[in-house]
């Protein structure tokens, strides 16, 4: 076991794999809270008309701030240890934020301490229950609008990355990363719309919406390209560079090839 501990990779894997849970599980839990991406930058809310829907302003979930790591992360993960491993760190994200969701629900539905309810009014709060209900108990199809959406993209994203690197080989990791999450993302926010508002919102609404939150998503996955790039350096240094290659070869299914022919780092 302590040897287990020692070694690079599962020590690289593990630490980022707990990381993205994390990450995942604070996106969701932040991404109740609406802002406007203008007013961040300074500028009035834009209100244009895209596909007959007047007054649009480039208004985002606070949890689009930290999916762009998602992003990053899924890509490493798959450049170095496989489709496998995307969907078994998919999968166990998944199910923490089911439990963090179950957790929830039993918080909002203990009696609250009548002390307590009041006890924030000096903060125009005059009732913390309701603020806690309100920010912790999201509707039940946005949850699962957004975990759905979440699992397919990341199988989109499994899918395209290994295309595209089947063709450029090891190089060209810019390409591959960014290619598949522009396709994954545009998805992604489609599917989350027509579960969570399907019926509810017009066709022109989910539309207009959805281009809005890919527009914003494909220009983070662009400028964090070198994120990317960064982090492939940072990884070989850190496993060395034969262990480097001997991973990506693993990952994309040349066992044997790699085994053989790249001796392991001492």
């Amino acid at each position: 076991m302590q040897n287990l501990l020692k070694d690079k990779p599962t020590s690289l894997f593990v630490g980022i794999a707990a990381f993205f849970c994390c990450n995942a599980l604070i996106a969701e839990a932040i991404g109740t809270k609406i802002f406007s991406l203008e007013k961040l930058f300074g500028f009035a809310p834009s209100h244009f008309t895209l596909f007959g829907q007047q007054g649009i302003s480039i208004s985002l979930t606070c949890g689009v701030l930290l999916w762009p790591i998602e992003f990053v992360m899924t890509d490493i993960v798959n450049e170095y240890y496989g489709p496998k491993a995307v969907r078994r760190i998919s999968f166990t994200a998944v199910a923490l934020i089911l439990y963090a969701f179950l957790m929830y629900y039993a918080a909002i539905h203990v009696p609250p301490a009548d002390f307590w309810v009041g006890s924030h009014t000096s903060d125009n709060i005059p009732n913390m229950q309701d603020a806690f209900n309100g920010i912790f108990g999201q509707g039940m199809r946005i949850i699962i609008g957004s975990l759905v959406a979440f699992l397919v993209s990341q199988f989109v994203d499994v899918y395209i990355f290994h295309k595209i690197k089947k063709i450029t080989g090891d190089k060209k990791i810019w390409l591959r990363a960014t290619g598949s999450t522009l396709v994954s993302q545009l998805v992604d926010s489609y599917i989350v719309l027509f579960i969570a508002f399907g019926g509810v919102f017009s066709w022109q609404q989910i539309l207009a919406i959805g281009v809005v939150n890919y527009l914003y998503k494909a220009s983070m996955a662009i400028i964090l390209t070198p994120v990317i790039i960064l982090a492939e350096k940072r990884i070989e240094k850190f496993v060395g560079k034969d262990v480097s290659v001997k991973m990506k070869r693993i990952a994309m299914g040349q066992e044997q090839d790699a085994f053989m022919n790249i001796p392991t780092a001492g």
